[in-house]
């Protein structure tokens, strides 16, 4: 289509070939088909920046230590920590437990069906807020995510690069299945990552590409070494915590240190350090 405006009989069979598509190599995932708010949040917050096969494990595990809104509110976050290593990007897990905190302290533990009260939670943007209404609640919300992207540049965009979402955005708000929005984004998700593993990433395409920076050696590295050592030992000093994590660079180290207590991960207790 090279992002010309597709005409409607265009856009009636890409719908069927998405569907077909789907039903016939549609991927089964614990929490597909799952419309409790609480495990669709979990799931959501996971899958971000994190690939299905690392958080279908994770997400069983953690549904059963947390079962609710409430537990989760209620545990501690070494706890939460624990149950969550392996998924990376900490932070995710904190805010987790934050949204957890803020729907029963606030929302008497029922989560809003609004994206526009979604979004005001620290850690849920306006994409999450919006699939977190259609997979929880079927909500026909619009949203674009990395496979997503990648069907709509593959199926309109093919002659193009540096396409912009707001190119997307009408085509992904006119062909959304209104009846059964849920399903559909599973179906164009699935898709999505099929053209990933065929035809290369289609996503390249995307003016909103970028390419994930170097975990070996960079300072997520560290801090995720610093937050699970901590979460392992429950206590260690600061000298102690240094040599746990083979660090050379004491300054670099004392810095991440800093900013992992500055957002609440670690708390020093008199010469110890613990999960905050």
């Amino acid at each position: 289509m090279d992002g010309m405006q597709p005409s409607r009989e265009q856009l009636v069979s890409f719908k069927s070939f998405i569907w077909s598509f789907y039903h016939g190599q549609g991927r089964p995932f614990a929490w597909r088909n799952n419309d409790d708010p609480y495990a669709v949040v979990v799931s959501e917050i996971m899958l971000q920046q994190t690939q299905t096969y690392r958080v279908a494990p994770k997400f069983e595990l953690f549904i059963q230590q947390f079962p609710t809104f409430q537990t989760l509110a209620n545990a501690s976050l070494q706890e939460v920590l624990a149950i969550w290593q392996g998924l990376g990007y900490n932070r995710r897990a904190l805010a987790l437990q934050g949204i957890a905190q803020q729907v029963v302290s606030e929302y008497g533990g029922v989560l809003p069906n609004d994206p526009e009260i979604l979004v005001t939670f620290k850690g849920i943007g306006p994409a999450t807020a919006a699939s977190i209404c259609a997979f929880a609640f079927n909500r026909p919300t619009t949203f674009i995510e990395t496979n997503i992207r990648s069907v709509f540049i593959h199926s309109f965009f093919k002659g193009r690069e540096k396409v912009d979402d707001k190119e997307l955005s009408p085509l992904v708000e006119a062909t959304l299945d209104r009846e059964n929005p849920r399903e559909w984004y599973y179906a164009l998700m699935d898709y999505g990552v099929y053209l990933k593993k065929e035809k290369g990433n289609p996503s390249r395409k995307s003016k909103h590409h970028t390419k994930q920076s170097r975990f070996e050696g960079s300072d997520r590295q560290i801090r995720g070494a610093i937050v699970r050592t901590v979460a392992r030992r429950g206590e260690l000093s600061e000298s102690d915590l240094f040599v746990a994590i083979k660090e050379p660079d004491t300054v670099r180290f004392s810095r991440i240190l800093a900013q992992l207590a500055t957002e609440g991960f670690v708390v020093k207790k008199g010469d110890m350090w613990v999960i905050g």
